[in-house]
C-alpha cells in the first residue's frame, strides 16, 4: 500500500510528552518528545511491543489523559487547549476511538440500541425516537449486523460482534478521524481479518482517517499507508508501509520484523531473530537527536552524526 495521495494534514503532533511521577526517581516517560503528522484519508499504523507507549499516545490524542507538554493540532486547532463542555463535545464528534477490549468497552446493562443511540443523544443528532431507532438500524447494517440485534445486550454476542457494535458506536457521530487502539488483538484470527476488512471498507466509503495501533505486524502492513515504529516512548522509524518492511533501517525495526513468523515451515526453521541493543536509543546529548529524514518520506530517530550511516544503508538496501 503506497502513500496517500491527499497531502492535507489532519493531525499534527509536536514534541508530545507524557511523564508519570515527573521529577521523581521512579519517573516514567511513557511518551518522550514525539512528533508526527497524519494526512487526511490515510491510515497511519503505530506499532511496537507492549509498554512502548502506543496506547498512551492514542489516549493523549483523544484527550483521555492529560499530557505533560507538547501540542496536538487537529484540523487546525490545538486540542490540548480545548476547555469547556461545548468545545469538548465538538471535538469528540470529530474524533472517536475503537477500544481494545470489545466486552469491557460496552456497558453490559445497556442494550445495543442505547449503546449506539446514546452517542446520538449526547450530540443531539436525531430529532425523534423514530429517527434515532432508524439511525441505529442503519449503523448496525453498515457494520454487518442485523437490526434484530438492537434490543439485545453485549453478553449475548461474540467478541467480533461486540467489536462491530463498538465500531457502529464510533461511526454514529460521523467522525473524520478514528483511533483503533489494538482493536483486533482480543479477537480470533479469522475474525480479525473480517474486522480489518470492514475498517478498510468504511475508510473508503466514509472518507475516514485512521490511527491504527497494534502489535500484529502483518495486519498493520495490510491496512496501513505508513507505519511508525515506537519503543520506550519514542518513534524510532517512520516510513511508507511497503518500504518499512522491505528495507527497515533502525536496529529496533529490524529486530521487530525479524520476530514475525512466516507461514512457510522451511523459512520459519531458518528464520534468524535479530537482537536489539538498547544503546541505540540512549544518547549522552539528546539535543542533537531527532527523527531525521533519510530518504523521501522515510525517517529514523538518530543523532545527526548517524545520518550518513543510515543514508548509506538505505542506498544499499534500495539497489
Amino acid at each position: 500500500m503506497g502513500l496517500v495521495q491527499n497531502k492535507n494534514v489532519i493531525l499534527s503532533v509536536r514534541n508530545l510528552n507524557q511523564y508519570y511521577n515527573e521529577g521523581k526517581k521512579n519517573e516514567v516517560r511513557a511518551i518522550n518528545n514525539i512528533s508526527f503528522d497524519i494526512y487526511k484519508g490515510e491510515t497511519l499504523g503505530l506499532v511496537g511491543e507492549s509498554g512502548s507507549g502506543k496506547s498512551t499516545t492514542g489516549r493523549a490524542i483523544l484527550k483521555l489523559s492529560d499530557i505533560t507538554s507538547g501540542s496536538i493540532i487537529f484540523d487546525g486547532k490545538d486540542i490540548t487547549k480545548i476547555d469547556g463542555r461545548k468545545e469538548t463535545l465538538k471535538f469528540r464528534k470529530s474524533m472517536q476511538m475503537i477500544f481494545q477490549d470489545p466486552y469491557a468497552s460496552l456497558n453490559p446493562k445497556i442494550s445495543v440500541m442505547d449503546i449506539i443511540g446514546g452517542a446520538l443523544d449526547v450530540h443531539k443528532m436525531t430529532n425523534s425516537r423514530k429517527e434515532r431507532t432508524e439511525r441505529v438500524y442503519e449503523l448496525l447494517e453498515v457494520v454487518g449486523l442485523s437490526k434484530d440485534y438492537a434490543f439485545r445486550y453485549p453478553k449475548e454476542f461474540s467478541g467480533g460482534q461486540c467489536q462491530r457494535v463498538g465500531i457502529a458506536r464510533a461511526l454514529a457521530v460521523k467522525p473524520d478521524f478514528i483511533i483503533a487502539d489494538e482493536a483486533i488483538s482480543a479477537l480470533d484470527v479469522s475474525i480479525q481479518a473480517q474486522v480489518v476488512n470492514l475498517l478498510k471498507s468504511l475508510k473508503k466509503s466514509r472518507d475516514l482517517t485512521y490511527l491504527f495501533i497494534a502489535h500484529d505486524l502483518s495486519m498493520v502492513k495490510y491496512i496501513s499507508d505508513r507505519i511508525a515504529v515506537m519503543n520506550a516512548g519514542r518513534i524510532l522509524e517512520l516510513a511508507p508501509s511497503d518500504e518499512l518492511y522491505r528495507m527497515p533501517l533502525h536496529p529496533y525495526t529490524e529486530s521487530l520484523l525479524s520476530a514475525m513468523p512466516t507461514p512457510y515451515p522451511d523459512d520459519e526453521r531458518s528464520r534468524h531473530r535479530i537482537y536489539y541493543d538498547k544503546k541505540y536509543h540512549t544518547y549522552d546529548d539528546e539535543t542533537k537527536v531527532k527523527l531525521n529524514q533519510i530518504a523521501p518520506g522515510h525517517y529514523v530517530y538518530c543523532h545527526e552524526d548517524e545520518i550518513k550511516h543510515y543514508v548509506k544503508k538505505y542506498k544499499q538496501l534500495n539497489k
